[in-house]
């Protein structure tokens, strides 16, 4: 039988790639959203759930009468400087709607989770590129939100035998065209959208900006790991089929092991669109790392799982996405 699988902030960006994977590769996935951030032309038709993780009576209503599979939970706030101006809005949105769906999942006799967390719970990297030993010391509440869920799966694995992955990825980026989606948030905080953007004939964007050109890097910006967003939704899909076969809650990175800096990000956006993309340095910004670079080598192992696409797949995908896409909406 076709397995359901219950996909929480589907229409989110991640989350919408997510349910696409799962549909190509004969899954039947239900979006559950309450749309404050998601976007309802990203449910690929889906049957959808309008509900929010804080509200638990309509969460069991909805886990218990509809059977699923399995859990994919992307639904969380996730903008770092937000959540150092409001904490505990994050923690309430993120930890305690999670641990409302944890607990509703195993009211439901469903027995596995994959759980989208960050490399932000890795803090300021001590080494790179970053193991799934490396220590864990996120330095915003976004980070320490999302650790705080990693340890409530360990926990629930223990006691409840719920099975889970939770995926560490770095930055997502792309999108899927083809489908009609791509990373549309409002404000928009990650560097690749806000440099197409500013491609863009209409664009109301203000002047491109890059923060600090003086980090120990081959060019003096930052570097960071750019994984493609379809590529992390072949993963979840992936992790979820491991999960069925295997009795485990375990971590592991998402990533390319391959950092691009600011200003490369800015040439492979240049060579995607065909313009010239102009920019200014201003004063790098606190907490900013030099390099974040993921080690991959788990996910390879466990789940025979390597990314495909390079930067340059990402940023053409993202920008026939803008073109075709995103400034219509």
């Amino acid at each position: 039988m076709t397995k359901r699988i219950l996909v929480t902030g589907g229409a989110g960006y991640i989350g919408s790639h997510a349910v696409l994977a799962l549909i190509e590769q004969g899954f039947e996935p239900v979006i559950l959203d309450n749309f404050s951030t998601g976007h309802r032309y990203a449910t690929q038709g889906c049957e959808v759930i309008e509900a929010d993780l804080r509200d638990v009576a309509s969460l069991n209503s909805a886990l218990i009468l509809k059977q699923f599979d399995g859990v994919m939970h992307f639904a969380a706030k996730s903008i770092v400087g937000d959540s150092m101006q409001d904490p505990l809005d994050y923690f309430e949105n993120n930890v305690t709607g999670s641990l409302n769906l944890i607990k509703a999942a195993l009211n439901a006799d469903i027995e596995h989770f994959v759980f989208s967390s960050t490399a932000a719970v890795y803090g300021e990297p001590q080494f790179t590129p970053i193991t799934e030993t490396h220590a864990t010391a996120p330095i915003n509440p976004y980070g320490q939100s999302k650790r705080m869920i990693e340890m409530m799966l360990v926990e629930a694995f223990r006691a409840h035998d719920l099975r889970s992955l939770s995926f560490r990825y770095f930055n997502a980026a792309g999108a899927a065209p083809e489908a009609g989606i791509g990373e549309n948030h409002k404000p928009e905080t990650h560097l690749i959208p806000n440099v197409l953007r500013s491609c863009l004939q209409d664009s109301s964007s203000p002047r491109l900006k890059v923060f600090g050109n003086d980090y120990a890097t081959r060019d003096g910006t930052c570097v960071r790991d750019y994984i493609h967003v379809r590529d992390l939704a072949d993963a979840h899909v992936k992790g979820m089929n491991h999960l069925f076969q295997n009795p485990i809650a375990d971590q592991i990175n998402l990533g390319t092991e391959h950092g691009a800096t600011v200003l490369e990000v800015i040439k492979a956006c240049e060579q995607a669109t065909e313009r010239s993309i102009e920019y200014d340095i201003v004063t790098k910004r606190e907490g900013d790392p030099a390099v974040l670079i993921a080690d991959n080598s788990k996910a390879r192992d466990l789940l025979s799982w390597t990314p495909k696409a390079s930067l340059l797949d990402c940023v053409s995908d993202a920008w026939r996405w803008h073109l075709g896409t995103a400034n219509k909406r």
